[in-house]
């Protein structure tokens, strides 16, 4: 039996403008809906699903975390929680780490450390830089932190102390670090901003900066983390360390998952300070570790930076065909600058056939193939997408 979908109207809530496609079944690249028809999916939950849908290695370490041990209370340890935490902290520049849900949540205890760091060793400092065009959640602290167009307006008032920089511009950094700051907080990639990364002079120069003036560097690797890039992380691409970084998306493979790290100098949270119902339950935390174990493995990482370089280079050669816009991004996080906007229209009509992508900005297209897609799924997606922009209203 099919979902009515006249129910939508009156039993959620309307967050979004959903397309009338009822989801049923997802396999690797692939997505089917209700009528059979299968979509090649270069969303995959917004680079949530780093293995594809329904990796067999996730479902198996659901399936026997779940006949074991859903959730004892993060009230006590348990034996995935204990592993993910000592892998992480093994492969990255980070000591200790807090398991949470979402990326907001994340972002959320990230605010929440630095903030007690401030209060412990920079006398009360609170203020944290953050950047316009951002993303860091849709809790009101994260919120604040962004500088997403048009929330300055939304759920007001907002949480104060997120004085805005310029990306790739270290003298607006400097202009706004005083007495109250106490943290630089960015994105390596600003996502939703259109794939729009940091430059490694501009990141080694926040880490001058922040090292001068006595302040934190926290990296939100939310959409940039578990190899997105092409590393295990964004930030080992600027050759420099963070103090703290934030992951979810791709940690969790799929399931709801994730993480705040830190160095052992500014991890200050005393009992009580945070928590969380969910932080930490061994059935998320197994996904997690299946997820890592197989970005770690040998030969996979390699293997999706050369199927990214193949995606990139197929993407230049046909802006080049077609007199578009800059290619931006690595690995497997890239953008397509269209050169008008069309790129809701384009979407649209690579969905009607069978192509699944993301319009961030809408003058350009946003690409977040599985990690382990391959060079024929890029060419059969590269075929469709070219149609689509090729047929698009603006063009013909």
């Amino acid at each position: 039996m099919q979902p009515d979908l006249s129910l939508a109207a009156t039993s959620l809530m309307p967050i979004t403008n959903r397309p009338d496609i009822v989801f049923v079944r997802g396999q690797g690249s692939y997505l089917f809906d209700d009528t059979g028809k299968r979509y090649l999916d270069w969303i995959q939950g917004w680079a949530v699903n780093c293995l594809g849908h329904s990796p067999r290695v996730v479902v198996e370490a659901l399936t026997k975390q779940a006949e074991t041990l859903i959730n004892p209370s993060p009230a006590f340890y348990n034996r995935p929680f204990l592993e993910l935490a000592e892998l992480l902290t093994r492969n990255s520049c980070f000591d200790q780490v807090f398991f949470a849900n979402s990326g907001a949540e994340a972002n959320e205890g990230a605010i929440k450390l630095a903030r007690k760091w401030g209060q412990l060793h920079k006398s009360g400092a609170f203020e944290i830089v953050t950047f316009d065009h951002a993303f860091h959640g849709r809790t009101l602290a994260t919120m604040s932190a962004s500088g997403k167009a048009g929330w300055d307006a939304l759920f007001e008032p907002k949480v104060p102390g997120f004085p805005k920089a310029v990306l790739n511009d270290l003298d607006s950094v400097r202009r706004l670090v005083g007495p109250r700051t106490v943290a630089v907080m960015l994105e390596p990639v600003q996502g939703e901003a259109g794939v729009i990364p940091a430059t490694v002079a501009f990141m080694r120069g926040l880490r001058e900066l922040c090292d001068r003036n006595g302040l934190l560097l926290i990296v939100d690797e939310v959409q940039t983390g578990l190899g997105r890039t092409g590393p295990l992380f964004a930030y080992q691409q600027s050759g420099i360390e963070p103090d703290v970084m934030t992951l979810a998306k791709g940690i969790g493979g799929g399931v709801p998952l994730s993480a705040l790290l830190s160095k052992a100098a500014c991890s200050c949270f005393a009992p009580g300070d945070q928590g969380g119902t969910y932080c930490g339950n061994p059935l998320t935390c197994a996904a997690g570790l299946a997820v890592l174990r197989t970005v770690l493995s040998d030969g996979f990482l390699a293997a999706a930076q050369r199927t990214g370089r193949f995606l990139r280079q197929r993407l230049q050669d046909l802006s080049g065909e077609l007199g578009l816009g800059e290619v931006r991004g690595s690995g497997m996080l890239l953008a397509l600058e269209l050169g008008a906007d069309i790129a809701g229209a384009v979407a649209d009509r690579a969905r009607e056939a069978g192509l699944l992508l993301n319009a961030p900005r809408p003058h350009c297209l946003r690409f977040m193939p599985a990690l382990n897609a391959t060079e024929d799924e890029v060419d059969e997606g590269m075929a469709i997408l070219r149609r689509a922009i090729a047929e698009s209203p603006c063009r013909r």
